[in-house]
């Protein structure tokens, strides 16, 4: 039987939640980094997504920040930066600043998409090229930036020169596994809503990977979405946010996070289903004693270093119940 026995982390969007604003959001977002922390999680990521007012995760090294300042310990970074929208010298800037004022205990996830449509990416401004395809430089530029001063060029990041911040390449397609292995990056697939590419990007991620000073054999995260529960029956109830929550994507509405629903079948077409569905395949679901199953499963396939847990559930107590689940799977209890 695959080892379950691995880290965990948490993979936050930063939603709004009917019936709640901004500020609320926000809060929701620090109180569940708090509880987390309490139960062991190794770190606490948020996103990067803009011209969405459902998620408040758009100025994401601010929320970083303000989520470090509000917990201890454990390793708070972001799901993740998404490199086409911002100059690497600001972003070394930034996260030097940061892990000067919280040292060791900052991640830096690098995305290669620009987290919105092409229109609000255009508006972000951050150049009139396709910024897309200058992401491998621009990644090879942030680790300089955080490496040693013999190392550095005229522009140098102050606060982050020697910060060696670590860096994560993050993917939902096979790309940025090609780059991850080339550069002996850790990678993070984002299997919580583009699943189709996850068996190839970790073959290709692993078979390809070569050691650097940075790590010495891969290390494999993989992002899913999980809704832990008292019973089976209470999580497929429970999922019905998460369900709607994809569906908003389908249809590019603009609801906020909202509370279960008996059934889904008076909201969605089965076109609709079909592909919510397929999005959201990679979710451990139900029972203690179900997601343990199934997450015996997932390794037994994938035998991943780390498990990155996103939970849509609109009940923020239900929401920490669900991670203290997932925790206790993990430890054998």
């Amino acid at each position: 039987m695959a080892n379950i026995q691995i880290p965990v982390s948490v993979l936050n969007l930063a939603p709004v939640r009917e019936g709640q604003g901004t500020k609320e959001a926000i809060e929701a977002m620090v109180k569940l980094a708090q509880a987390t922390e309490k139960l062991g999680y190794k770190r606490y990521w948020i996103a990067e997504h803009h011209n969405t007012p459902t998620l408040v995760s758009s100025a994401t090294s601010i929320l970083i920040k303000h989520t470090l300042e509000h917990t201890d310990h454990i390793r708070v970074g972001s799901g993740g930066v998404m490199l086409p929208n911002h100059s690497p010298l600001v972003v070394a800037e930034q996260f030097g600043t940061m892990a000067a004022i919280y040292p060791d205990r900052l991640d830096l996830g690098l995305g290669r998409a620009p987290g919105t449509d092409m229109i609000t990416a255009s508006a972000l401004r951050r150049s009139q090229n396709d910024s897309v395809y200058t992401f491998p430089e621009d990644v090879m530029e942030l680790l300089r930036y955080f490496g040693p001063e013999e190392r550095q060029g005229q522009v140098k990041a102050f606060p982050g020169v020697g910060a060696n911040i670590p860096i994560y390449i993050l993917g939902s397609s096979t790309d940025s596994a090609y780059l991850a292995a080339k550069l002996g990056l850790p990678y993070v697939f984002a299997s919580h809503f583009a699943p189709r590419y996850m068996e190839e990007a970790i073959s290709i991620y692993r078979d390809r990977f070569e050691p650097s000073e940075y790590l010495d054999s891969p290390y494999m995260i993989v992002c899913l979405n999980v809704i832990a529960t008292e019973s089976d029956e209470e999580a497929r109830t429970e999922m019905t946010t998460m369900q709607q929550f994809f569906l908003n994507v389908v249809r590019g509405t603009q609801w906020p996070l909202k509370p279960p629903v008996e059934n889904m079948d008076h909201l969605w077409s089965p076109a609709e289903k079909q592909m919510a569905t397929s999005m959201s395949s990679v979710t451990l679901l139900g029972s203690k004693d179900s997601i343990r199953e199934q997450l015996t499963r997932f390794q037994e396939r994938y035998n991943v270093d780390e498990i990155m847990a996103v939970s849509y559930i609109y009940d923020p107590d239900k929401q920490v119940r669900s991670y203290e689940i997932l925790k206790e799977v993990v430890e054998g209890r």
